[in-house]
C-alpha cells in the first residue's frame, strides 16, 4: 500500500467514526463558537520596523476587537506568549514549546475561559517519536501539535482542537506529519465529537496534503455561508504584494452538526504595515 493510500486510509476511518451522529442528551442545545488561527510571526530582530516590538500591540488589540473563543497561534516565542497573555485577560491557553517547557516556538491555543473550559490538552512532537523532544523525517525544525478538549460552557457541548504547524520545507515531514494527528483524533475522539484542526500547513490548496485532507474533511471556507476577504493569508510583511499564498486553515470534521456562518481572512493595516506576515483566519460556527 502506497503512503497516500494510508493518508487515505486513516481519513476515512478517523471520520467516519466522526459522521456518527452524537446521542449525548446535552448536546441538544445550539451555540455560536468563533475561531482563529494566527501565525503571529516570531520576534526576530531582523525583520526591523516589522520586528515583534513594533507590532505587539496592534496584533493583540486585533485580537481582541474580533473576541475569538479559541485561538491557535503559530510560531508563538516565550516572550511573546507573555505579551499576549498579558494583553488578553480573558484568556487561558494551552501548550508547551516545540523544544520542551517554556522553549522554542509554541503551537498554544488560548481560550476565552468565560465561554469555554478545557478539559484534557496536550502537546506531541511530529516525529516518530511524538511523546519526547524530537525533529520528524525531513523537516527543518522540531514541529508540534498541540490539542485540547473544550467544553461550551453556555450548551455544555464538547468539541476537540488541534492545531498545528506542519514544515516549511520537508513534503515528507508535511504528510506524516498531518496522518499523525488524523491518528490521534482516531486514538482521543472515541465519543465522535467535533473536531477542528487549524493552523499553518505551508502548503496551498492545490497540494496532495489539502486535496486528500478534503476528502474527509471540510474547508471551513468552502461551507461557510459568508466568506470575506484575501484568497491568500502569507503575505510577507510585503504591503504593496499581492497577497496569493492561502497556507493556513480551519478545517472541520464533516457532521450535520457544524454550520459555518462566516469565514473571513483579516488583512487589517495601520501605516502600510500588518500585525504579521500572515493574516489570521477567522471563522464563526455553529454547533447543533
Amino acid at each position: 500500500m502506497t503512503y497516500y493510500s494510508v493518508v487515505l486510509l486513516v481519513l476515512s476511518l478517523v471520520f467516519t467514526s466522526c459522521k456518527s451522529e452524537n446521542k449525548n442528551p446535552d448536546n441538544n442545545k445550539s451555540q455560536n463558537l468563533s475561531v482563529m488561527t494566527y501565525n503571529i510571526r516570531l520576534d526576530v530582530a531582523s525583520d526591523g520596523d516589522n520586528a515583534w516590538p513594533n507590532r505587539s500591540h496592534f496584533l493583540s488589540s486585533q485580537v481582541q476587537f474580533y473576541s475569538p473563543d479559541i485561538m491557535g497561534v503559530q510560531e508563538a516565542r516565550p516572550n511573546q506568549m507573555d505579551d499576549l497573555k498579558a494583553a488578553l485577560k480573558d484568556y487561558d491557553v494551552i501548550g508547551t514549546g516545540r523544544d520542551g517547557g517554556n522553549k522554542g516556538e509554541f503551537s498554544a491555543i488560548f481560550y476565552n475561559s468565560k465561554k469555554v473550559k478545557v478539559e484534557q490538552e496536550n502537546t506531541f512532537w511530529l516525529s516518530k517519536t511524538p511523546n519526547k523532544m524530537s525533529m520528524g523525517w525531513d523537516a527543518a525544525y522540531p514541529r508540534i501539535c498541540t490539542y485540547g478538549l473544550f467544553t461550551l460552557l453556555e450548551s455544555n457541548q464538547k468539541i476537540w482542537v488541534f492545531n498545528t504547524h506542519l514544515d516549511h520545507v520537508g513534503a515528507e515531514a508535511q504528510l506524516e506529519g498531518m496522518a499523525l494527528i488524523l491518528k490521534k483524533i482516531i486514538a482521543l475522539n472515541t465519543a465522535n465529537l467535533p473536531v477542528i484542526v487549524m493552523g499553518d500547513f505551508n502548503v496551498e490548496p492545490d497540494s496532495q496534503l489539502i486535496e486528500s485532507l478534503k476528502q474527509n474533511m471540510n474547508d471551513s471556507k468552502d461551507i461557510a455561508k459568508i466568506v470575506f476577504g484575501s484568497n491568500g493569508t502569507f503575505n510577507g510583511f510585503k504591503f504593496e504584494e499581492p497577497v496569493t499564498r492561502r497556507i493556513d486553515y480551519i478545517m472541520l470534521s464533516k457532521s450535520n452538526h457544524i454550520e459555518v456562518e462566516k469565514y473571513g481572512v483579516l488583512s487589517s493595516s495601520i501605516d502600510l504595515k500588518y500585525p504579521s506576515d500572515h493574516f489570521p483566519v477567522y471563522i464563526e460556527l455553529i454547533l447543533k
